[in-house]
């Protein structure tokens, strides 16, 4: 890849072998702990250019309560400990010229941290959603509680063990000859085209994936399959597997419940979308793995 893929640099050190109770309680009460605190969805920052998401441990003190707390791992051997505060407290920083408060595509759009940051926050948003979300046991309903440094939620009701889940995503370019099939739905902004992308399937495997979904949502059959990259998507928790594919067919049947166009685009249009010269159409933002697939086969 030519360019940084949004959210893929993480530097932590996960420690994954390590998480019990006692580490986080250790954690959180050490001053030395760099925090991550989302407010809803919202990370707050320390302001800079860029600034960082990792805050001081004195930060907490602004709030009057928060929810859950999970330990991340280490960062140049210091601990980082992500806190989950009400959406209300987000208030609490955004008069304030120290902090700055931003969602996190923004944050990666605008540049506000670091990029080695990007994944860090990622990380950080898609583990405490999950717990915000999975409150109750799935098998009994009964409430369950954090465990293993916020890696796990167990129930006492009837002894079940809920792990952080990561939905996966296939992302494909998808091309026959000189021209690659790019398609658009309603929310995208105005004159933005990209991949075409679907949730995997149980029992399914990345390629067939690949095939069912242009077939199912612009009617073109797909033979060759490869993988090419993968990104994380904070949004909440999946992962986009990005592929290319060989169309065997050129005729596009849309489906409209998927997408409002979908349409064939010579290299040239895809070179001038890249650079923002293109009259009619727009590609998708330089931190999603789209834009990385068609710059790549851009360049092929």
């Amino acid at each position: 890849m030519t360019m940084p893929i949004g959210y893929i640099t993480n530097p932590l050190v996960r420690h994954s072998s390590e998480r019990d109770p006692s580490l986080l309680d250790r954690f959180a009460k050490d001053p030395q702990t760099a925090m991550v605190l989302v407010a809803g969805d919202l990370p707050i920052l320390l302001a800079g250019e860029p600034g960082t998401g990792l805050l001081p441990a004195s930060t907490l003190g602004r709030l009057s309560a928060h929810k859950e707390q999970v330990f991340l791992g280490t960062m140049g051997g210091r601990p980082v400990v992500a806190t989950l505060a009400a959406p209300e407290a987000a208030e609490l920083f955004q008069d304030d010229p120290s902090f700055a408060v931003a969602d996190l595509r923004s944050i990666a759009v605008r540049g506000l941290v670091p990029a080695e940051e990007l994944g860090l926050l990622a990380m950080a948003k898609s583990m405490l959603d999950w717990h915000n979300r999975h409150r109750f046991c799935a098998n009994c309903g009964a409430p369950t509680q954090a465990a293993q440094a916020g890696f796990r939620r167990d129930c006492a009701a009837c002894g079940a063990q809920h792990f952080p889940r990561t939905d996966p995503v296939v992302i494909m370019l998808v091309s026959r000859g000189d021209k690659c099939l790019l398609g658009r739905q309603a929310r995208f902004p105005e004159k933005m085209y990209s991949c075409l992308a679907g949730f995997l399937e149980p029992g399914e495997t990345i390629e067939a994936a690949v095939r069912r979904e242009t077939f199912e949502e612009a009617g073109i059959r797909v033979g060759e399959v490869r993988y090419l990259a993968s990104q994380p998507w904070p949004f909440p928790s999946s992962i986009m597997i990005g592929c290319v594919g060989e169309a065997l067919t050129d005729e596009i049947d849309i489906d409209k419940d998927e997408l409002e166009d979908a349409r064939w685009f010579t290299k040239d249009d895809i070179r001038r979308m890249l650079d923002g010269t293109h009259e009619d159409f727009a590609a998708p933002s330089p931190i999603a793995i789209a834009n990385h697939l068609i710059r790549e086969w851009v360049k092929a």
